[in-house]
């Protein structure tokens, strides 16, 4: 859980399309765009995520996770991350070390960050 994360990219364009496209399972959807960047969020959150415009050498790496409602949307992001380019850390599944229904996967997005979606809810 998180109100906002705020980060500087190598490559904005990348990066922006890379987020709009591996959390489109969630509903998340540009809030606001302007000079210094970009504004995500879901529409039933107050949580969002800032991809600022400013190009940075080497971004420090960061490790992202998105709640998703359903193991579903779990396996949209893992293959939307993929298409998009996207390094496989950790394909969808269970991952009994954390709990029981742990389900998620992780990604490695254009800047090197672990990118995860992750749901705690049974499978339906």
């Amino acid at each position: 859980m998180f109100d906002h994360v705020v980060f500087g990219v190598s490559d904005y364009a990348a990066s922006k399309e890379f987020f709009l496209k591996v959390l489109s399972p969630l509903g998340v959807t540009v809030v606001s765009e302007g000079p210094i960047g970009i504004e995500l969020f879901h529409p039933s959150s107050k949580a969002s995520l800032g991809i600022r415009l400013k190009p940075v050498e080497k971004p420090s790496p960061l490790h992202l996770a998105f709640t998703a409602e359903n193991r579903g949307q779990v396996d949209a992001f893992y293959r939307a991350a993929l298409e998009t380019g996207a390094k496989d850390n950790g394909a969808p599944g269970l991952r009994p070390n954390y709990t029981g229904k742990y389900y998620a996967a992780f990604v490695i997005g254009p800047d090197g960050h672990n990118i995860e979606m992750v749901c705690h809810e049974s499978e339906a």
